[in-house]
């Protein structure tokens, strides 16, 4: 792992291999370990491979504040560590939150993206209001919202809460206790969600803000 400075922030990356740039974006409550096994395969194939943890998990830094973790700035983040590793454009993965930042990455810095891969997380924007379903299905974001009740509440009975949301989660969910009980982890994660799904934005039937369109060829896996 490399100690990369992007964006007035220091972040630990994973960088892999030689030939055609892939950066793996990494999602909650993730670190770039989850990209292993498609790092291996991906340098077997002759691609280099650069997967950050991303702002507020694993080692890399820890902003405090809620607005430090909207996704213009994890967009900057992205494209500040490619400037900083002095690649010009990549293949852009990502999954979950990972995928949300990679679909912005497509929309506000389009002229960095060779081909996006989106795993799934489909394009913003793209459905329509919420129903009582939808809402129902997203009772863990409208819990995250509440800042110390849904830290303790994720950590009550050896992590049970996480355990149901991740289904088991086998041996992976040992490594996210790990990363999680460190200080300011857990708050710092879910900041993300604080940040760009607000309890309002959650329970609202009006349209969304529009967005710009995504130009670079590109696959979603769902």
């Amino acid at each position: 792992m490399a100690r990369v400075e992007a964006n007035g922030l220091g972040f630990e990356v994973w960088d892999e291999g030689r030939g055609t740039p892939v950066v793996l974006l990494h999602g909650f409550p993730d670190t770039s370990e989850m990209w292993r096994h498609q790092v291996k395969a991906l340098n077997s194939a002759g691609f280099r491979t650069i997967a950050p943890d991303m702002r507020g998990r694993g080692r890399s830094d820890r902003p405090a504040a809620v607005t430090d973790y909207a996704l213009p700035k994890l967009v900057g983040d992205v494209t500040g560590i490619m400037d900083a590793l002095g690649i010009e454009r990549a293949h852009v993965v990502g999954h979950d939150w990972g995928a949300a930042v990679a679909w912005f990455v497509g929309m506000l810095a389009p002229n960095r993206v060779d081909h996006l891969v989106v795993v799934s997380v489909g394009a913003p924007g793209a459905a329509g209001p919420p129903t009582l379903e939808d809402l129902q299905k997203s009772w863990y974001r409208i819990l995250f919202q509440f800042e110390g009740v849904a830290e303790d509440l994720a950590q009550r009975n050896d992590w049970y809460l996480m355990r149901t949301l991740l289904q088991g989660g086998g041996d992976d969910i040992e490594r996210y206790k790990a990363t999680l009980s460190e200080p300011g982890a857990l708050t710092a994660a879910l900041n993300w969600y604080r940040a760009n799904v607000p309890l309002d934005r959650l329970i609202s039937t009006g349209a969304g803000p529009q967005l710009p369109p995504v130009s670079a060829p590109t696959m979603g896996v769902f």
